[in-house]
């Protein structure tokens, strides 16, 4: 049987999945009202074909708790939030997940550490807590990294079909839990160290997020001298190894705009092009902020409450809303427009935001100028209803004549 810790946008999938799958499961989370939540059969956030998996998953016969279970094999997917002015991982809920494990694990136990982490932090923080409790690790307890590879909006089928990375201390233990994920995973599953796989979950995301500031860094230029990004980018597209990303808002999520982080909070001496590529994109809403000064300036718009925000969440057709660059825009200190503006997003039901809308045609219908901050679907079904009003289109998908850019 496996405990899984940590019921949240990793955890839930990956116990309903190895649930679905033949793996006997329990689920923890010290959260209780949404242990309550599963218990009564509901899932606590959307995700395309997560309820049917969970559908299956009950069937199957997977249950939820509060508590920790005695058992051999636990994978421990708690957050692992990062400090904004150090820029260093907080290892703190691995660490408490890992102390709670070992009050009830027998001996020969393998805690599998599946949140995302810095490289370093098994052995800094997670092998200590086992030392002082006098057990040995690759004896008493054996330690595993399996760092997840899924995206918001495709978690189900990426599950499936990903490669993935396990880390372990000896090959046996890798091997093992290799078997455990290959349960469902149809992905080539690479077995390594525990350091190497920790490193390559960030060097993944690190990748992604350098090339975005690139894309979202030429925006910049080719808007001071007057120039058509989109244009420059497809061009440049067409070289045979040459492939930029397209600009956007800003970066959210948990993964691209925080694993990065790591490395400059781990190595600030060392990580300059990271350092400042992280840099572009957290300050990339501030530019879509002064924007919008500008169109309300050439179109005569001084009422900043005839201005929306469209969408709330961090990317689109999902309902995550983790460093979203819309809250990130409402929160830059020198925005003296958000106490104004409109929001809305029809993913996001719950009130987050002062503002805040939930229609569609009465949002576009309080608004002048639309900021279209996420692509979800069904503003680019919808597009006919912007006709008449200033829009900022922040992802080039609105082709209505007049519209601004980046």
């Amino acid at each position: 049987m496996i405990n899984v810790i940590g019921l949240g946008y990793i955890g839930l999938p990956t116990a309903l999945m190895l649930a679905s799958h033949g793996v006997e499961v329990t689920g923890t989370d010290c959260n209780g009202d949404l242990v309550s939540t599963l218990n009564a059969g509901k899932t606590t956030f959307k995700e395309k074909g997560l309820d049917e998996l969970f559908g299956k998953a009950l069937a199957a016969g997977i249950r939820f708790t509060t508590e920790y279970i005695p058992t051999d094999t636990y994978i421990v997917s708690v957050p692992s939030p990062y400090d904004k002015s150090t820029k260093k991982v907080d290892p703190d809920y691995v660490v408490k997940a890992v102390g709670s494990i070992l009050n009830v694990c027998p001996k020969g136990a393998t805690i599998v550490i599946e949140s995302t982490v810095s490289p370093g932090t098994v052995d800094k923080y997670v092998r200590p807590v086992i030392a002082a409790r006098g057990l040995r690790t690759g004896e008493d307890i054996h330690l595993a990294h399996a760092p997840e590879r899924i995206i918001p909006g495709n978690m189900v089928y990426e599950l499936v079909n990903n490669n993935r990375t396990i880390g372990a201390d000896s090959p046996v233990v890798g091997e093992r839990i290799k078997a455990i994920y290959s349960s469902f995973c149809k992905g080539e599953i690479v077995v390594t160290d525990i350091r190497t796989a920790e490193m390559t979950k960030v060097v993944e995301n690190t990748f992604r997020a350098i090339n975005i500031a690139f894309a979202n860094e030429l925006c910049r230029i080719c808007r001071h001298d007057g120039m058509d990004v989109y244009e420059i980018i497809r061009i440049c597209n067409m070289h045979p190894r040459v492939n930029i990303l397209q600009p956007g808002p800003g970066v959210g999520g948990h993964c691209i705009s925080v694993d990065p982080w790591f490395l400059v909070g781990d190595y600030p001496q060392l990580a300059k092009v990271i350092d400042e590529s992280m840099k572009t994109n957290d300050s990339q809403p501030s530019f879509v902020l002064g924007r919008m000064k500008e169109i309300m300036a050439t179109n005569g718009l001084t009422d900043p409450s005839r201005v929306g925000l469209y969408g709330l969440t961090y990317k689109e057709n999902v309902d995550d809303c983790r460093e979203s660059p819309t809250i990130q825009l409402l929160d830059i200190p020198e925005n003296d427009l958000a106490g104004s503006l409109k929001v809305y997003d029809p993913f996001v039901s719950k009130d987050l935001v002062p503002n805040q809308y939930h229609d569609l045609d009465k949002f576009l219908e309080d608004v002048d100028f639309v900021v279209i901050m996420v692509k979800h679907d069904e503003i680019e079904a919808n597009m006919d209803k912007l006709t008449g009003k200033v829009v900022l289109d922040c992802h080039n998908i609105c082709s209505l004549p007049g519209v601004y850019h980046l």
